[in-house]
């Protein structure tokens, strides 16, 4: 893992109420020794509850959280423009927020339910991004920990899905949301790497969180999933951070446009 000195800049994060692979992050973030986290999600009184936490860890701790829904144009531009008139700058940007699909075919998808999933895993990541990428643009670059690699003026990393990668039944509108992110991706990471910008993804596999462990049918949906991958578990949340918290570091400084797969071997098996 990165050590704290990698970490001195200031860091954002989408989705990161309860104790999901947002609130993960924000937590990792904190305890590397970043000392100002900007924190949003849909959820208000979550978002709360990882505010607190994350302000356990230090008592030098700055954090700022704003409640709203980053599928509105609006909000996601104006999330970003208070971080920065609150925090100077934006240097590690991960967009955690996003939903479950329907698990339905393309015939027994509403418009509704179409427009609901891509609203917040694509359009939501999408907006998100561009407005931190147009922030990180106008900041100077933070020194790398190694004098002989650039200077990185900061990092994003779009949180994707292995269902992104490979498929599987009732799922088209679920990974089509999260194949758009990687492509976003890598054309953000093309058209911003002379800005010195990184932008990645993660692509994570079945993520212990109450969005796949709520409801005994949605663990028993997926089971099969759980038992493809060789590693035969769900992965922790922290287990994503980590990887999102090594992409954002100056460590990861010739990482660009790359789709970092986190699922236990899912895709290749």
């Amino acid at each position: 893992m990165p050590d704290e000195s990698s970490f001195s800049g200031v860091a954002l994060v989408t989705g990161a109420a309860g104790t999901g692979i947002g609130a993960a992050v924000a937590l990792a973030f904190a305890e590397a020794g970043c000392q100002r986290i900007a924190i949003t999600d849909v959820n208000e009184e979550l978002l709360d509850q990882t505010k607190s936490k994350i302000k356990s860890t230090a008592s030098n701790l700055e954090v700022l959280a704003v409640a709203g829904d980053i599928s509105s144009s609006d909000f996601a531009e104006t999330f970003v423009n208070k971080v920065v008139s609150s925090f100077g700058r934006i240097d590690y940007a991960v967009n955690c927020a996003g939903i479950m699909g329907n698990n339905q075919i393309s015939t027994e998808t509403t418009l509704d339910d179409f427009d609901k999933i891509n609203n917040v895993n694509y359009r939501g990541c999408w907006l998100s991004s561009r407005a931190e990428l147009n922030a990180m643009t106008k900041q100077d670059p933070l020194p790398n920990h190694d004098s002989r690699r650039p200077p990185q003026r900061g990092s994003i990393v779009n949180i994707a899905s292995q269902l992104g990668i490979v498929g599987r039944p009732a799922c088209s509108a679920y990974s089509a949301s999260k194949a758009a992110v990687m492509a976003m991706t890598r054309g953000d990471a093309i058209d911003y790497s002379e800005h010195h910008i990184r932008v990645n993804c993660i692509c994570p596999g079945i993520i212990d969180t109450p969005m796949t462990t709520s409801t005994e049918e949605r663990k028993q949906l997926l089971k099969p999933a759980i038992d493809i991958a060789p590693m035969r578990r769900m992965g922790l949340p922290q287990e994503v951070a980590d990887c999102a918290l090594f992409l954002c570091s100056s460590k990861a400084s010739f990482v660009q446009g790359a789709a970092l797969v986190v699922d236990g071997g899912y895709v290749i098996n």
